[in-house]
Parts: structure tokens; sequence; C-alpha cells
């Protein structure tokens, strides 16, 4: 009841996912920190105060609190948010408290761009950036995707690729998901 959906309960019946992915765990690293040094400097500020200051030492562990409060909130935030793309569209849900969803046609997609850093090749994720027909798209910059290789390749192979090879994979999956008795929604 309180859970977001699921982000294929969004999907139409003649979709097919493609990726299914959320993004980096890079991308928690800067708040980690954050929250590490924060609560270090309130234990070492707690170790310093004479033992007389009991109200200081109170509000220093509320404040720690409410720091791994906020963390916490973070990393349930990024356990949520996921990117979808299928062969018809982009999909970013997200949200923990209310729900979002953003969502752009993979036909406006004009072109694609790849960017991956130094430190994105070290722990395996990249950009990639969607320009669609002059517009500016809630999807247009994905950061910190996890095997951007692969998500650009799909994208590529989705947006510009045979639509006529594309149809006949499909259908050549769906025959074979149904030789394996697997349950394929038409």
């Amino acid at each position: 009841m309180f859970a977001p959906r699921d982000p294929d309960d969004y999907l139409l019946s003649s979709e097919r996912r493609v990726i299914r992915v959320r993004r980096h765990w890079s991308y928690l690293l800067w708040d980690v920190l954050e929250a590490g040094a924060l609560l270090a400097g309130a234990m070492m500020i707690s170790y310093l105060l004479p033992d007389n200051a009991g109200v200081i030492q109170n509000v220093l562990w509320y404040v720690s609190l409410l720091v791994l409060l906020r963390l916490a909130y973070f990393i349930i935030e990024w356990w949520v948010e996921r990117i979808v793309v299928t062969d018809k569209r982009f999909m970013l849900t997200s949200g923990v408290f209310e729900t979002k969803v953003a969502m752009m046609p993979i036909s406006k997609v004009t072109d694609l761009t790849y960017e991956r850093t130094v430190a994105g090749r070290m722990f395996g994720f990249g950009t990639l950036i969607v320009e669609s027909a002059g517009q500016i798209q809630a999807l247009n910059r994905l950061e910190y995707l996890p095997d951007p290789e692969e998500v650009y390749d799909a994208i590529s192979e989705l947006t510009f690729g045979d639509k006529k090879a594309q149809a006949e994979r499909f259908s050549m999956i769906k025959a074979q998901r149904a030789a394996r008795g697997k349950k394929m929604v038409p």
C-alpha cells in the first residue's frame, strides 16, 4: 500500500522491456561521505566538551540522528528509483512518498551522447545524454548509469536500428518463451 509501484506496472501490454536498472551505487558516495564527516565531527565535539555540558551533548546526538535519518532517506530514494527502457519509451520512476514517472518516447530521440569519466571507468558508470527534436526533456541526462555501453548499444539499436529486425527478434523471443512455457503478455 505505501510501497511505490513496480516500474513494470506502468508498461503497456504491447511494450517489451529492454533495460531496467537503478543508478550506480557511486551515486550515493558523496552523501555517505558527507554523513560520515558530520558524524565524526559531532563525535569529536562531543568528546571535547566538558562533562557538565549535557544540553549541548543532547543536541549533538539529536543532530547525529537527523544526519543518519537523512542518509537513510537518500538510500531509500536511490533504491526506489528505476530507469526503464522499453522498445517504445524511456521511463524514470522515482519517489519515496510521492511517485513520479518521467517518460519520453523512443521515437522522439534524435541524438545520443555517451560520456564516461575516469572515475566512471574505474567504478563502472557513465552518463547518457538523450536529445530530442529541439526540446529539453525530463530524461535528457541520465547520470551514474551502470554498464553504460550496454545501455547505449541497446538504445542505439532501438532508436536507429532496423525496425523489421527488431520485430522479428521480438517475435522470436515470444516464441522461445512460449516454448519454455513462460507466460508473456501479448
